[in-house]
């Protein structure tokens, strides 16, 4: 397991893959993950709601033996026993799945541990809890995620951003025409579902994304200095 420090990656790991084998075509998910780390993405979450158990394990310790050497992290959505199995990197929970403290108990101080909020009383019990990041979802309407609440929009984000002390991974409906306006309005990383899984060039969507991000971030940088020299 590598260390926890999700905060202290460097600005440009700013993209984050989550997984969905339905849009990958006739790509394998490790191909698609493969090229989407070619390309930039820095984050890669298993995410696979219809996988048995012993295939689930099977497919993260092949992408855990992937990413590994390249140091880019393996979070598995939901399943902490899949994360114990294969010795993935972190977990990323909702507000229906195991308790944050449960699940800090139990994968211990070096995992990575991601929690999805939906609504602002979400946001404002997040406030006391020690995660890593709060996957914002959805920012926009998503058909890969139909069982959230109302998107949050970019007014919602930046809100969030102004009240919450967590690193915020942004989620839902995000593409290289929005992620830039995301990431200014107060994103720390994007996580894409089929932006990435369902391109004809897996590796070049993630390179787009990536320009986006590091653009957005410097023009963020540059009105930020702007304000403190006025």
């Amino acid at each position: 397991m590598m260390d926890r420090p999700f905060s202290a990656r460097r600005k440009t790991d700013g993209l984050y893959l989550v997984t969905d084998r339905s849009l990958c075509g006739r790509r394998s998910v490790e191909e698609v993950v493969s090229m989407a780390v070619q390309g930039g993405a820095a984050w890669v979450q298993l995410r696979e709601k219809d996988l048995a158990t012993r295939p689930f394990v099977e497919e993260a310790r092949r992408l855990k033996a992937l990413l590994f050497p390249l140091g880019v992290p393996l979070i598995i959505n939901d399943r902490l026993d899949v994360v114990l199995a294969s010795e993935a990197d972190g977990i990323h929970i909702g507000q229906e799945d195991m308790p944050y403290e449960t699940a800090r108990r139990l994968l211990g101080p070096k995992a990575i541990i991601g929690l999805s909020v939906e609504s602002w009383e979400d946001v404002v019990q997040a406030q006391s809890l020690d995660v890593d990041y709060l996957g914002v979802s959805p920012v926009f309407a998503t058909p890969t995620k139909m069982d959230t609440k109302a998107p949050w929009g970019l007014e919602g984000l930046t809100r969030i951003r102004s009240f919450s002390r967590h690193f915020l991974v942004a989620i839902g409906g995000i593409s290289h025409e929005n992620a830039g306006a995301v990431i200014l309005a107060g994103a720390d990383r994007i996580a894409v579902v089929s932006a990435i899984c369902a391109a004809s060039d897996p590796c070049r969507a993630a390179r787009d994304l990536c320009r986006d991000i590091a653009e957005a971030q410097e023009k963020g940088d540059l009105s930020g200095a702007q304000r403190e020299r006025s």
